[in-house]
């Protein structure tokens, strides 16, 4: 069993979602929207998401898996998942639990360009800003947590913790 601080309550993310759910609404008022949550981490977080946008919205997922340090030119990212929605005119958000260096995103962001998306916006639980490596902005953050590993409502240690309600800080080793 793993020692954890609570760092971002079960209430506290339920009005952080609410108030996104909100911005996303009249952000993309009056524009079908299609969802895409990065998985595993980011399905419970979109769950929540996707019911508080009163919004014609369609969703899909997609799963990547990151190597070395290699930027996305060179072949960073590899699909497990890919997205099945034609996504060409189309606005996106991207949801994801997490961003800590950027370039995941970034090559994700620059992927479902190319493929003629009308705009690609980033939905993230927690933005870990200071570990940023790659330009890569935010454009709906949850909360900034500036430091910790953490886990809980989606995000894991080796594919374990996701099912906590808040999320905590590891404070002692796994």
């Amino acid at each position: 069993m793993i020692e954890k601080k609570e760092v971002v309550s079960k209430k506290d993310i339920a009005r952080r979602v609410k108030e996104l759910g909100q911005i996303i609404t009249r952000d993309y008022s009056g524009r079908p929207l299609v969802v895409i949550g990065i998985l595993n981490g980011a399905f419970i977080f979109l769950a929540d998401l996707v019911r508080e946008i009163e919004l014609p919205i369609e969703i899909d997922f997609i799963r990547v898996s990151s190597y070395g340090v290699s930027t996305c030119s060179s072949g960073a990212v590899h699909c497990t998942k890919d997205t099945e929605i034609d996504l060409a005119g189309k606005d996106v958000l991207l949801v994801e639990d997490i961003v800590d260096t950027g370039r995941t995103l970034a090559c994700l962001k620059e992927i479902l360009q190319a493929r003629k998306a009308e705009s690609v916006r980033i939905c993230a639980l927690i933005d870990k800003k200071e570990r940023r490596e790659v330009k890569m902005e935010v454009d709906y953050a949850g909360f900034v947590v500036a430091e910790g590993f953490l886990v809980g409502y989606g995000l894991d240690h080796a594919e374990q913790h996701r099912q906590y309600p808040a999320i905590y800080k590891i404070v002692s080793p796994v």
